[in-house]
């Protein structure tokens, strides 16, 4: 099994949800972003989405472009972000780690290149936000042979006509975006998602992780409640903007506010079941 399906089979046995954290690799640079990387598994992190940066990431919102910026401003690259992922491996071989971003970037670098240098470096799944579903076999057959999971998106505006079609190439899990729109901005209510749930159950039997608008650790429950992940993204890296300095360094406690806020995301998490 892969490090996704034993990860959610586990959460299946401890009878709760989990919780996804995504940050932006090199964010705010290089030293920092390793070690919140580093530390997520123990704050609370189930798994862990890594972003890649990106000079134009159209369906991030303000906090999220902000974060690849800066990533880009440190010097952070592809090759770079594949080996802090080898450098989290040489500490945690077990929490799965899937790579979110642009196809720009692994176009330039040959789908087939890039899959291989992926697997190498540990990298269990990916999320490409702008690679749909009829040009996918750009990339998803490199990524099957290297045992990597495709990850696909869907979103409220997408059908029951259309879901066979975006769930085609499903694996590893489903990732419903819970808003139509950027990510960090509104929040979608608590029925939305559990119509939405219901629905995208009657066609898939992947695990299903519900993100975009989440918060708080309060938000964090409530979403993992009805589904079997939930996604934070915006508000973990809000918090390592707030711990810049006026030169847009890393104020010495960066790191530790992150964690620590991913801490409270994972009780929260933890808090919707009573075998939890």
């Amino acid at each position: 099994m892969s490090r996704i399906a034993t990860r959610f089979a586990a959460l299946r046995r401890e009878g709760r949800p989990g919780l996804v954290a995504f940050v932006t690799a090199g964010d705010p640079d290089a030293a920092t972003g390793q070690a919140i990387l580093d530390g997520l598994a123990n704050a609370g992190a189930d798994l862990i989405e890594l972003g890649m940066p990106f000079t134009d990431p159209m369906a991030d919102g303000p906090a999220i472009q902000a974060s690849s910026l800066r990533a880009l401003k440190s010097g952070m690259t592809l090759a770079k972000t594949l080996a802090m992922v080898q450098q989290f491996r040489t500490r945690d071989g077990d929490t799965p780690i899937v790579l979110m971003g642009y196809y720009n970037p692994i176009y330039a670098m040959g789908a087939e290149k890039f899959c291989a240098a992926a697997k190498d470096a540990g990298v269990d799944g990916l999320i490409i936000v702008d690679l749909p579903p009829e040009e996918a076999q750009e990339l998803v057959p490199f990524a099957r042979a290297c045992g990597i999971d495709f990850i696909v998106l869907t979103t409220p505006t997408t059908d029951d006509a259309r879901l066979p079609t975006v769930l085609g190439n499903a694996s590893g899990f489903v990732y419903y975006v819970s808003i139509a729109g950027i990510t960090g901005t509104a929040s979608a209510s608590s029925d939305a998602i559990g119509t939405a749930m219901a629905r995208l159950r009657r066609h898939t039997k992947l695990p299903l992780a519900v993100g975009f608008g989440i918060k708080t650790p309060a938000q964090a429950g409530e979403v993992g409640a009805l589904a079997d992940a939930a996604v934070v993204g915006s508000a973990i890296v809000q918090r390592i903007a707030v711990n810049l300095d006026a030169q847009g360094a890393a104020k010495p406690e960066l790191a530790d506010a992150v964690l620590g806020f991913v801490a409270t995301l994972a009780q929260g998490v933890r808090s919707v079941r009573a075998d939890a």
